[in-house]
């Protein structure tokens, strides 16, 4: 192990266990992989960190040297990155990768999304894997305004006649499934506010106190049911089935992407509603929470 790597691995195991995700000052900043190294990063969510860094703890565990790059921030600013070489290894959901690259997708189903996005990735990525575990996108209301206006399904937006806002991060304004896409399924029309929490605790706030009166919040989020939210189903499929799929180079080998796979036949939908939760209501760090579940899934 040459001098470089060894420092690399000293900076892994330091991020392990920190309180929170280790992150260089500019993560974008490192350039393409020098293949000694599995890069791997994560969105700037609490959740796909949790699910980097299990990642990066098993592939500890099986003698591979990483380096965290977490919360580097929403879809637009880390994939071209991905595409570009600088990362390895990173743990994106099906539906919306599939549209990211392929807007008009007519896939819906798990099946057939995964299908697709594996068609579509770009040469010098693959993905592995799905797992069972899913964090869909939903348009979530609060319980009062469900119940005022009889709103179960997203169809019945359509029935409300007071203005509506949108509240989400804002790349979601120009997404397939942001206001203009709203408007061509189901023909209702909502203003926009961008809120850059990604569906946490400012978006619940505003949420709550009537700032905006629907939400793109995760079904995985723990604050759905603590707020007493309602995510109303989407009948149409403008949400694109999600699960959480590993995103990775061909810096990652066959044994790597083994381990890998072996997370992703592991995870329940349970299990992340659990690790996510941990984070949110016990505060505990990526780190903390991988570990555990990395032994109570018997892959420590």
């Amino acid at each position: 192990m040459n001098r470089r790597t060894k420092a690399l691995s000293a900076l892994a195991l330091a991020g392990a266990m920190a309180a929170t995700a280790c992150t260089s000052s500019d993560p974008l900043d490192s350039g393409e992989s020098d293949g000694e190294t599995i890069v791997i990063g994560s969105q700037d969510y609490y959740s796909s960190e949790i699910i980097s860094e299990i990642y990066a703890q098993s592939l500890e565990d099986a003698g591979y040297t990483v380096d965290r790059q977490f919360r580097i921030g929403q879809r637009e600013a880390y994939l071209p990155e991905i595409e570009g070489g600088s990362i390895d290894l990173f743990p994106e959901y099906t539906g919306p990768l599939l549209q990211y690259w392929v807007p008009d997708t007519e896939a819906r189903l798990s099946d057939d999304v995964y299908a697709a996005l594996q068609e579509s990735t770009p040469e010098g990525l693959r993905v592995l894997d799905q797992s069972a575990a899913t964090d869909q996108d939903s348009y979530t209301v609060t319980r009062a305004f469900a119940d005022e206006w009889s709103l179960t399904t997203v169809d019945d937006l359509a029935n409300v006649t007071v203005p509506m806002t949108m509240g989400a991060n804002s790349e979601a304004e120009t997404r397939p499934n942001g206001p203009q896409g709203l408007l061509d399924t189901y023909g209702v029309e909502v203003g926009f506010t961008p809120i850059e929490d990604g569906g946490g605790p400012l978006t619940v706030g505003a949420l709550n106190d009537g700032d905006i009166q629907l939400a793109i919040i995760y079904t995985a989020d723990p604050s759905i049911a603590a707020n007493d939210l309602v995510s109303l189903q989407d009948t149409k499929g403008l949400f694109l089935a999600s699960h959480v799929v590993p995103l990775a180079s061909d810096n990652v080998d066959d044994e790597a992407a083994a381990v890998i796979n072996a997370v992703s036949a592991a995870m329940t939908p349970e299990d992340l509603i659990a690790m996510n939760s941990r984070s949110v209501n016990e505060e505990l760090p990526a780190a903390t929470i991988a570990t555990d579940w990395l032994k109570e899934a018997g892959l420590d």
